[in-house]
Formats: structure tokens, sequence, C-alpha cells
């Protein structure tokens, strides 16, 4: 993430009000507000792929599968981040219109530049979301996956998963092949 070249401190709902109108998005983090850099083809054909099979996993159910644009809020950090897939099963989402805080996986397309947030910092402040049962990195690189599963100990187990294999998310009873992830690229 680069921060904007002047920080200013923002109150949460001013940052929401700037966001709406805003033609760029921005992460924010305690007041502070970070500029997102756009994705590479790879990257958003992955993120769509990706969505494209939890949606018609999910149809039919209470679960909703969200993309890029919609903003996870922790509360006890003050920040929003923009993942780049989100699944929410939480009836209390529904009523949040701009962004969503109770998503049951969260799953990043992991680029050159955020990789080490993604796996660092990142995913420390998301094993703060109460409801939040997976989280999936997805390497543009190699045909990888890796799958932090919550544990009832509140410990992270990490499986991984390549080309061949199956990505298997229990938390919504989904398996879908990791090639299918990488259609089109």
């Amino acid at each position: 993430m680069v921060a904007i070249q002047e920080v200013v401190k923002l109150a949460a709902e001013e940052y929401l009000n700037l966001e709406e109108i805003n033609s760029v998005k921005h992460e924010y983090i305690n007041g502070e507000v970070y500029k997102m850099a756009g994705a590479n083809s790879a990257h958003v054909t992955i993120s769509l792929n990706i969505a494209s099979l939890l949606k018609n996993h999910l149809r039919g159910s209470d679960c909703r599968v969200y993309i890029a644009d919609m903003k996870v809020r922790i509360d006890s950090l003050n920040l929003f981040y923009y993942p780049d897939v989100i699944v929410t099963c939480s009836q209390d989402d529904r009523a949040l219109d701009y962004y969503k805080k109770y998503p049951q996986i969260i799953i990043e397309v992991l680029s050159e530049s955020t990789e080490s947030f993604d796996r660092g910092d990142k995913f420390a402040d998301y094993r703060l979301i109460e409801s939040l049962k997976e989280y999936v990195l997805i390497s543009q690189t190699k045909k990888r996956v890796d799958l932090f599963t919550k544990q009832d100990n509140n410990l992270w187990q990490l499986t991984s998963f390549s080309e061949g294999e199956n990505l298997v998310l229990n938390s919504i009873n989904f398996t879908g092949a990791v090639s299918s992830l990488y259609e089109d690229i």
C-alpha cells in the first residue's frame, strides 16, 4: 500500500462519504487513508473465476459473494479493507450497503507488491473478525492456493493446494479444481 501524499486523519464516516464519490479506491487504517493500486489482468481474472464459482455454488443459500468493490470493516481496529472476494452468510451484513462486518471467507489474490502485507499484518487484522472461518490466498505466479482455516482453539491451520488438486472450503461445503481458478490466464 502507498499512502496518499499528504496524510490527513479522517473519521470513519468522513472516509465512507468520500469513498462513495471517489473514483479511486482507498483503504482506511485508523484514520489514515491509503490509495489502492490497480490490478493486472491475471489478478482480475482469478478474482472473477473464484467469485463466479462461489456464486454458482451458493445460489439459493443465505450466503452472498462480493468482489473487489466491497469493503470489510473491522471496528476494533478502526479500519476498512477491500478484499478481492468475500463470502458472508450473516443476516446482519445484508443491511450494510457499503461494507460488510461479518465475512465468513476472505480471499486475496496475491501480487508481488502486496503478498507480504496480505500474509502478515492484513491477516493479523482479519483474524480479529469473529465470524471469519477461512482465509484464502491465491498466487498469480504459480498455480497454488493457501487456505488458512480457523480451528476451535482459535489457531489457524494452513493447507496448500496446487494444480491437479481441489480447493476445499469446508465452511460452505465447496470443492473446486485449482485449475479452474486459473482459467483464461
